[in-house]
């Protein structure tokens, strides 16, 4: 199992750019992220072969739109893997897919710290709210 820093898991400089620099919308954007991957990937886990498919599909686009470029490769791995194995054209099992599901749902929970850290830290930054 490879690990990274959890503080490579989001690129902040992207954040910042699709925010605006909107530190506010940073905080929402970075708590819906947090609800939608965990609820994606639960969902996936149950899910047959076109709703792995297109529930990895829109886990990677909301990574990347963070900057969550760990968690967007993986989803896009699953998505490949996933379509491998209900085209029935190449070797692909579910097994293959439930192991790229769950080095998918390693790379969300290594976000996931870090938005932690992040949304902490911004209450911090801004004691009023």
């Amino acid at each position: 199992v490879q690990t990274m820093d959890t503080n490579d898991a989001i690129d902040r400089g992207h954040l910042s750019r699709m925010t605006f620099g909107d530190r506010s919308l940073e905080h929402e954007v970075l708590q819906l992220f947090d609800r939608q991957s965990e609820l994606l990937l639960t969902r996936m886990r149950g899910g047959d072969g076109a709703t792995v498919g297109a529930l990895a599909h829109t886990l990677k686009g909301s990574a990347t739109g963070i900057g969550a470029g760990h968690v967007a490769r993986a989803a896009q791995a699953v998505e490949q893997v996933n379509e491998l194995a209900t085209s029935g054209l190449a070797a692909g099992s579910a097994s293959d897919v439930s192991a790229a599901i769950d080095r998918l749902a390693q790379a969300v929970e290594e976000a996931r710290t870090l938005i932690a850290v992040l949304l902490c830290d911004q209450r911090l930054a801004q004691p009023g709210e």
